[in-house]
């Protein structure tokens, strides 16, 4: 009885991070750029009591094994990297990309981190920068006397500026994409960094294949689904109350056995 309260409480941990996980996905539900993410789940250890193939009392050969598993464990969080709706904003630092890539920027340490949101603004010295103050990469500086932005969809930034007829082209964003971008380590503040599951960033400019392009005046929104998000937290519950039902079971047996008089 006590292997069966332990493999059913390794179910109930399993659900109880798989609830969290949900959790995270619909706080996230209105995170620009946002991913979900899905838990996935391996058995574990199992108790062989008879191997397939050995000859039994009977002579003849056993078909298959018999044995007992001792529960489940949480194997990997495997992120959605689909692309979210796209909203209007009317911003002209708001850029969505419609595609695979990545946003390059700097981190305070020095070291390149990746996003998808693409809610840009735009420091004291003009240069464009996230929610966090981090710079793009390449850098993109607006000059003060610019009276319109305007961002094309392959990543080219020009501006118009008083007494010139023509727009002044000021620099070229460019995109990182990833051969395993669910290899991608989340740091929060919406931005990934790399490892070697993910592999080396690829750069490119935006409309090159595999790339994407800009959207500019457009902010993309999170992929996460709230219907099945509610669903898979509903189906996580009965899971859960399944599994303490198995506790409660194995503990009612141990009871009856402990009553037993002779």
């Amino acid at each position: 009885m006590i292997k069966a309260m332990r493999t059913a409480a390794s179910g109930m941990s399993a659900q109880q991070m798989n609830v969290d996980v949900i959790a995270n996905n619909l706080a996230n539900v209105n995170t620009s750029g946002f991913k979900r993410s899905k838990i996935e789940f391996q058995d574990i250890l199992y108790q062989k009591l008879r191997s397939a193939g050995v000859e039994s009392a009977a002579g003849s050969t056993v078909p298959i094994n018999l044995e007992v598993g001792y529960g489940t464990r949480p194997a990997a969080t495997q992120r959605n990297f689909s692309m979210g709706s796209l909203q209007l904003s009317g911003n002209p630092l708001d850029l969505a990309i419609e595609g695979n890539g990545f946003y390059q920027v700097l981190l305070p340490d020095g070291t390149a981190g990746y996003t998808r949101d693409g809610s840009f603004k735009m420091s004291a010295d003009g240069q464009i920068v996230t929610s966090d103050g981090f710079f793009l990469d390449p850098g993109v500086t607006i000059p003060s006397d610019a009276t319109e932005i305007n961002v094309s969809a392959d990543g080219l930034v020009s501006v118009l500026i008083p007494g010139e007829a023509d727009p002044q082209e000021i620099g070229q964003i460019e995109l990182a994409k990833f051969i395993n971008p669910a290899g991608l380590q989340a740091i929060g503040h919406n931005i990934f960094i790399t490892t070697a599951a993910s592999g080396d960033p690829i750069l490119g400019t935006p409309t090159l294949d595999g790339f994407g392009r800009l959207n500019q005046g457009y902010l993309e929104m999170s992929n996460v689904e709230i219907v099945e998000e509610m669903v898979n937290m509903i189906t996580a519950q009965r899971a859960y109350e399944i599994n303490s039902k198995a506790i409660q079971t194995a503990e009612e047996m141990t009871q009856v056995a402990n009553n037993l008089k002779r």
